[in-house]
């Protein structure tokens, strides 16, 4: 006979949720991350300590990993016009997403290291850069911007008088008004038209002087990231006065002053494979207002440091989805059994993390050299500059390219878990390969490598003389520094990426060597350098210190 009664609902067994790691929440991510503290101290940043903790409590909050959440699931919205058909051209952000960037912007993860110069400040800005992005990629890249912006200002003193002030501030206000009545500024830029890419030589946007002093732009910009910014740089073609054409760069509000909108037309949002939360857009410039910013005609080399500045920010970002793709995956790892142990108890298992951790090392010791190359070269330290000139395009080259893989890697040990939208991962394996496109693609920066060996010979022996501080360590690593510098002689663009590849493991192998812990620097050297090396993570040689680089993840 079966009952009849439905007044309470019965618990099945089947429903009992075991075996499943808690929610990786309510933790410092910057006292957890080990490798990060160590390399902020050896740099000189560990004078922001407490409020490199203050971001790491933040940003491991259940909260803040929901706002990053709601940011990427509920989108940005183009709005072109308003209800009674006039243009505003318009974006509408979830306000977990005002939230990330405002307090992102309140730690000074943008500018802090031009408004306070002071020894060790782009070691600390790298770390609250990465702490944010970790949990939250997408609002990073207005961030980015604005902090890129201020060198190319600088060449102008009228604008840098202007606009430094608000893009130092530590405010966020995401509302689009005269300039004269706000106390802060996000920067863009839009560079890239259809027809060229890369190529901005290629760009057909025409600027013509008025008799104002100022510029009109007409043309059309392919990409267009964070249009919701206050202003951008822009390059577009004009004369320069010999009967040439030549690119010039200049600054374009959304605003102008007085408070009358700028023509700014945003065609589309672009619908991206992933970083999801950032707006980026193609928009058309008709009639549209700019100042002249550096020389007529130099434009590209008016832009060029703050494309090198944001290149820095994709080592960043990447190294930053790194951390989390294999925290999370460590953690889950020491949640979960199987076959009678902890996961992370499978010497497999343990392999594979060990290794994650590998690469994240070696992007996180590289990311902050980098770091405090910056803070030489802000400095006016020729060697720091020279070194960063081809430092900086190797390790973008190599560490973007390590991302992708890296991020499957890391989601595969959550198993079926990890390809769920309900953690982390997958929306991470999305975002990795933009950095790598951002700011020039693969065979555009192993170019520049080469082209930066051509004229800058200084280059090459900053480079090779940071490398070779590591020599005598480990016979291997001495191989590779003499293949290294046979490569570099011999470069042509048919193997500009091979040269990369092998520049940017002797540069990562001498970081480690120098400031890393030795299980570290000897897993490294032997995984990558050595005659077991493999491409596949979790592939070890015999000798390499699993458990100890594991327990740094």
């Amino acid at each position: 006979m079966y009952s009849s009664r439905v007044d309470r609902p019965i618990q099945s067994v089947t429903h009992a949720v075991v075996n499943q790691a808690p929610l990786r929440a309510g933790i410092d991510e910057y006292g957890t991350n080990t490798t990060l503290t160590e390399a902020v101290a050896a740099f000189g940043g560990d004078w922001a300590t407490a409020e490199l903790h203050q971001t790491g409590a933040l940003v491991g909050s259940e909260d803040f990993q929901d706002d990053a959440r709601l940011a990427n699931t509920i989108t940005p919205r183009l709005h072109t016009h308003d209800r009674w058909g006039h243009r505003i051209d318009d974006i509408e952000f979830h306000p977990a997403y005002h939230r990330i960037i405002g307090a992102s912007i309140a730690a000074g993860s943008h500018t802090s290291a031009w408004a306070d110069p002071r020894p060790g400040a782009n070691v600390a800005r790298v770390a609250q850069f990465h702490l944010f992005g970790q949990i939250e990629p997408g609002h990073a890249c207005p961030v980015s911007m604005t902090h890129a912006v201020v060198p190319s200002l600088q060449t102008t003193p009228e604008l840098a008088q202007e606009w430094l002030p608000r893009v130092y501030s530590r405010d966020y206000d995401p509302d689009l008004r005269d300039p004269a009545t706000k106390t802060s500024a996000i920067f863009g830029m839009a560079m890239t038209e259809k027809q060229g890419g890369s190529d901005v030589r290629a760009n057909t946007t025409r600027a013509v002087p008025q008799s104002d002093g100022t510029y009109a732009l007409t043309g059309h910009k392919w990409f267009c990231s964070a249009p919701q910014s206050d202003a951008f740089l822009v390059l577009a073609q004009t004369e320069t006065g010999r009967g040439e054409q030549g690119l010039s760069c200049f600054l374009v509000p959304r605003i102008l002053p007085g408070g009358e909108r700028n023509p700014f037309f945003i065609q589309r949002l672009k619908d991206k494979l992933g970083n999801k939360s950032n707006a980026s857009s193609e928009i058309e410039l008709n009639g549209t207002v700019g100042w002249l910013v550096g020389e007529l005609g130099r434009g590209v080399r008016t832009i060029v440091e703050m494309v090198n500045r944001t290149r820095l920010d994709c080592i960043i970002g990447t190294t930053a989805g790194m951390r989390q793709s294999v925290a999370e995956a460590a953690w889950h790892t020491r949640h979960r059994s199987a076959f009678g142990a902890l996961l992370i108890d499978q010497p497999a298992m343990s392999a594979v993390i060990a290794d994650l951790q590998l690469e994240t090392e070696a992007a996180t010791w590289t990311m902050m050299r980098l770091a405090a190359a910056a803070d030489g070269s802000q400095a006016g330290d020729g060697e720091a500059i020279a070194f960063a000139r081809l430092a900086q395009p190797v390790a973008k080259y190599w560490i973007c390219k390590r991302g992708p893989e890296h991020a499957y890697e890391a989601l595969e040990c959550l198993g079926g878990n990890g390809y769920t939208e309900d953690f982390p991962l997958s929306r991470r394996y999305r975002e990795q390969p933009v950095l790598a496109v951002w700011e020039g693609s693969g065979n555009v920066i192993a170019l520049d490598v080469l082209r930066a060996m051509a004229t800058t010979p200084e280059s090459i022996d900053a480079f090779v003389g940071e490398v070779e501080k590591a020599r005598g360590a480990y016979p291997v690593l001495d191989r590779h520094l003499d293949k290294t510098t046979a490569l570099m002689r011999v470069a042509e663009p048919r193997t500009a990426r091979r040269v990369v590849e092998a520049m940017a493991l002797a540069l990562q192998a001498s970081v480690l060597v120098r400031y890393a812990p030795a299980a570290v620097a000897d897993g490294f050297v032997s995984a990558r350098l050595g005659e077991d090396a493999s491409l596949i993570y979790g592939s070890l040689p015999t000798g390499v210190d699993v458990e100890t680089i594991a327990a740094r993840a």
